[in-house]
């Protein structure tokens, strides 16, 4: 996955075959920056930061599935972190750069469909804003 930043596109690259990859350009968004994968590792969630979005693309189709609000200014997850709400269920989790919020969008469209890729929960962080968001593994 290739994230062409200021055009807005995302390039999948096919490198199976190293001697003839294969590309797909997908339009998203302008300004993309850095994202990470679902629980799933199926769709792949990037920041469009200066423009207060995140992209999301299903891997497996090569297609594009949304971009929506991040939920607060200038997203900035680093890869994101993923974790099991005990409401809403899967969910990947952005902080924000330009603000102390944690946006937490639904990722399983199966399980939750009403839910996914869209903003379920916001939460206050501390300070006025933060760089990346991670897990760890035996929380």
């Amino acid at each position: 996955i290739v994230n062409v930043k200021e055009t807005g596109h995302i390039l999948l690259v096919d490198y199976s075959d190293i001697k003839n990859l294969k590309v797909t350009d997908i339009e998203a968004e302008r300004f993309l920056h850095d994202g990470g994968f679902d629980s799933t590792g199926r769709y792949f969630l990037v920041a469009a930061n200066a423009r207060n979005k995140v992209a999301i693309v299903d891997t497996k189709e090569g297609k594009l599935v949304d971009v929506i609000e991040s939920g607060g200014t200038t997203p900035h997850p680093g890869r994101g972190a993923n974790i099991v709400h005990p409401e809403f269920g899967p969910v990947w989790v952005t902080s924000h750069l330009g603000d102390e919020t944690i946006s937490l969008i639904g990722t399983d469209p199966e399980g939750h469909p009403d839910k996914a890729w869209t903003v379920v929960q916001t939460l206050e962080g501390q300070g006025g804003g933060s760089l990346f968001v991670k897990t760890h593994p035996k929380s």
